[in-house]
């Protein structure tokens, strides 16, 4: 049976794990690969599997529309007057067969992260409690400000999420991320990214969202933007029904490098003719991939690298852009600030309340000099 060639760009014998640490010297494993970069690989696999299954899904559902809409205009009466004809259908964009764009969401197609976005209209709907969402929004604010992700807020993040998927049907979370990209996502979009992204489509070019969202939820942001579709986690399914289980590991780092490798091959890529773009030094694998690398928004690492192999930086983040800290954050900052005010806020009018009952029982003769003094202790 013959091997599979890899796509041009990924050198024979020189394994990803030697990106996890740009500019330094590759140290080679000589027991193999570690659990963590096993889990990785197949969670690649398992994205751009899942990635070209749901693309062709929709293909077919596209068409199925198209064939019904003709048949429903064959079998229509003809009109008493004859239309005028039809304007002659614009020229295809001639497809560059080779070459691909392959953009990270959250900071980068997406003000802030999508994971959060997707949890606010959650709560809006009571799926989620407002505990959680805080919660979901402080770890988010920890690994803005500190650029590394910590692995114990990584794999509880990675259990709630698992626990609500789980019992849940796919299409009732594909349901879900369509109305909240409509409600919250669509305004959160960086138009000079978006700009980015229709330059490659108009050179004829495929356009991939790479990010650690649910491959489901991702999917819908690259179909809202009309990109050709999206690599993400992959959360186990049996019969339409999700188990609870992920394939592999969440889609992050070396993961999606590898989805983008396995991508390359399964379409015929040649990757020194691809373009990745992202915001984290953690996406280095990935953006150390292709023949063209551009940062944007970047974090202060990814910005350093950038500067020592001569990346391309974009900041879309004009005005109001901190030293490490930018718009996303800051507007995480005020969510988690505002949401805990709230609670701080609801539980001192619970106490005034409480020590304003516990002294007029104790004086009731004086109702407005208790009153007094209670407020004066607000």
């Amino acid at each position: 049976m013959p091997g599979r060639s890899l796509p041009i760009g990924a050198r024979f014998g020189v394994g990803l794990s030697g990106m996890l640490r740009p500019g330094r010297r590759r140290i080679r494993n000589l027991l193999g690969p570690s659990e963590a970069e096993i889990r990785a690989n197949v969670a690649g696999e398992a994205s751009a599997d899942a990635a070209l299954a749901l693309q062709e899904a929709e293909a077919l559902e596209a068409a199925a529309l198209e064939a019904a809409e003709a048949e429903a205009l064959e079998s229509a009466p003809a009109p008493e007057t004859a239309l005028p004809p039809a304007p002659p259908p614009e020229p295809a964009v001639p497809l560059d067969l080779t070459a691909a764009a392959f953009f990270d969401v959250d900071n980068t197609m997406v003000q802030g992260a999508s994971i959060i976005h997707f949890a606010r209209g959650l709560a809006a709907r009571k799926y989620l409690r407002t505990a959680d969402l805080v919660d979901f929004a402080w770890k988010q604010v920890k690994f803005r400000v500190t650029g590394k992700e910590n692995s114990d807020d990584v794999a509880e993040g990675r259990a709630k999420a698992l626990s609500f998927v789980a019992g849940r049907s796919t299409a009732e979370l594909a349901r879900l991320g369509e109305e909240i990209y409509d409600e919250v996502i669509a305004d959160k979009i960086w138009a000079g990214t978006r700009a980015l992204a229709q330059m490659h489509l108009d050179a004829g070019q495929q356009v991939w969202l790479v990010t650690a969202t649910p491959v489901e939820l991702a999917q819908v942001i690259a179909k809202r933007l009309g990109l050709t579709g999206a690599l993400g986690t992959v959360a186990e399914s049996k019969d339409g029904v999700f188990t609870g289980r992920l394939v592999g590991d969440i889609l992050h780092g070396l993961g999606k490098a590898h989805a983008v490798r396995t991508l390359a091959i399964r379409e015929g890529l040649n990757l020194k003719r691809c373009t990745a773009y992202s915001d984290s030094y953690n996406d280095a694998p990935m953006l150390s991939l292709v023949g063209t690398a551009v940062a944007v928004n970047p974090d202060a690492d990814l910005r350093e690298l950038a500067k020592t192999r001569g990346w391309e930086v974009r900041d879309f983040r004009t005005g109001r852009k901190a030293a490490k800290v930018g718009i996303p954050t800051a507007l995480l900052l005020g969510a988690v600030g505002g949401a805990v005010g709230a609670i701080l806020s609801r539980r001192r009018e619970r106490a005034l309340l409480a020590e304003l009952a516990r002294a007029e029982r104790a004086d009731r003769r004086q109702p407005m000099k208790t009153l007094r003094r209670c407020a004066s202790r607000r």
